[in-house]
């Protein structure tokens, strides 16, 4: 019931709004611990719930970052600062699951990742629709990130306009033909 093209950025997150970027983002002089307990506990605020100190914070994030296969030495270190790729993207993922958003919009969330990243970042997404009751939409061109997602829904986007919806067999109609016959369909 909420129009999130009026909100700010920040009212979005309130809201429950995370995005994940294609290409995250560096942030030099901000680290990865800082940014995530001032994040969660804004949240928490917003939600009326008391903020987190720093011992249940850290229990918290640890067990996130085991789940994402991440070395705690990241938390140290400056937010997305000489990340790989694939970094990066674990990074994103461990975010929205310290942060529990109702809704996650991941644009692209296999760019950049290799076959082991893609699957264990995919199955962090996958596992959180139901163990935190996330709702997910993702953006993507390649179906590999879908074989582990397993979508419930798959639109077809064409010059910016919902050309087909269907199930998880639309995704692989669109590996087997291309994308050719749907820019057809938007003009």
């Amino acid at each position: 019931g909420q129009d999130l093209l009026t909100m700010a950025p920040e009212e979005r997150a309130q809201a429950g709004l995370f995005l994940g970027f294609q290409y995250p983002v560096e942030i030099p002089g901000v680290n990865n611990v800082y940014l995530l307990k001032a994040a969660l506990n804004a949240a928490r605020k917003h939600r009326g719930l008391p903020e987190v100190d720093a011992f249940e914070f850290l229990q918290l994030v640890r067990g996130k970052m085991k789940l994402m296969q991440m070395d705690e030495a990241f938390l140290s270190r400056g937010v997305n600062e000489g990340f790989s790729g694939g970094e990066k993207k674990r990074n994103e993922i461990l975010q929205m699951l310290v942060l529990e958003p109702a809704l996650a919009l991941l644009d692209e969330t296999d760019s950049g990742l290799d076959i082991d990243a893609l699957r264990d970042c995919a199955r962090r997404v996958e596992a959180a629709t139901t163990e935190q009751n996330l709702g997910v939409l993702v953006i993507t061109h390649y179906v590999r990130l879908l074989e582990e997602l397993k979508p419930d829904h798959v639109h077809i986007l064409a010059k910016g306009k919902i050309v087909k919806s269907g199930g998880p067999e639309l995704a692989d109609e669109l590996e087997r033909d291309g994308y050719a016959a749907y820019s057809a369909i938007a003009n």
